[in-house]
């Protein structure tokens, strides 16, 4: 299937304050896999999946449960290497066999729990695991400036102190946290799996407005969600899985949501929607 970027977007500082490159719509996906597959024992989860993630846009996965978007994410985090396929990284192969291999290509993930320590506070959270020392002791100033001017990057303004503990966050905050703690160390994609899952309405419009300044500094990001409303606020590319294989991958606007929904249900869809020039796959 031909796979139809969309417009240029202008360089713009990162979260950290570093300026990110241009994305334009000929240029070379952040991350291309190609032909990757995956199985456990007599199970086969992956079949050859094809997938493009440009830099400085959103692309949504969809599925029905069990069309494999969940072993596909943890692929691409090095949490479950393929057995056949290949991947590559700013137009060179790579192997990602570990998710230190992702961290250091600059692949950071969400998972729908979050991973958060509710006893700590948003700092300590957020350099869980890579504190910052001095001599012996730990950085507590050089940590705190970090945190800071990340939220301060992303626009999170709705918490109260960076010390205040996880505990007392609303689900928006804490996914507003977690996604910081994903993006203050150089990553270039990310993946956010259900972000706005079990959120109300004003925590969701936090969230989906956080994934679109994501997208405003330059960052690739993979929303893996069933909400068809904000896969269509937020997405500028939409991927379907279904029983393992991609079905359907495009701009945003070569779908509607009931095509969207045949894809994910059945595979393949009848409707004809937009003028992209791409084969969707018909029934």
């Amino acid at each position: 299937m031909t796979v139809t970027g969309t417009g240029e977007l202008g360089s713009a500082p990162g979260p950290g304050g570093q300026a990110l490159a241009k994305a334009s719509s000929d240029a070379e996906p952040l991350l291309r896999l190609r032909g990757i597959s995956k199985h456990f024992g007599a199970v086969q989860a992956l079949f050859g999946v094809d997938l493009d993630l440009p830099a400085g846009q959103v692309t949504a996965l969809c599925g029905d449960n069990g069309a494999g978007k969940s072993v596909l994410t943890k692929t691409i985090a090095g949490i479950h290497p393929p057995d056949h396929g290949e991947m590559l990284w700013e137009g060179k192969p790579v192997h990602i066999r570990s998710p230190r291999d992702a961290a250091s290509l600059g692949i950071e993930t969400v998972y729908q729990d979050l991973a958060l320590a509710e006893n700590l506070d948003i700092v300590q959270n957020m350099f869980l695991g890579r504190e910052r020392l001095n001599r012996f002791m730990l950085n507590e100033d050089s940590m705190e400036r970090a945190a800071a001017e990340t939220l301060a990057g992303l626009h999170v303004t709705t918490v109260r102190s960076i010390r205040q503990p996880v505990s007392t966050l609303s689900g928006g905050q804490r996914q507003s946290v977690a996604v910081a703690k994903a993006v203050m160390w150089n990553s270039k994609l990310v993946l956010l799996d259900e972000p706005t899952a079990a959120l109300g309405v004003a925590q969701t419009r936090m969230v989906l407005d956080l994934i679109k300044r994501l997208k405003d500094h330059g960052l690739a990001v993979m929303v893996i969600s069933h909400n068809l409303n904000d896969i269509f606020e937020v997405a500028d590319r939409i991927a379907v899985l279904h029983l393992g294989r991609m079905v359907a991958q495009d701009r945003v606007s070569a779908f509607d949501r009931q095509s969207a929904v045949d894809f994910m249900t059945t595979g393949g869809s009848a409707r004809e929607v937009g003028t992209s020039g791409s084969s969707l796959g018909r029934n």
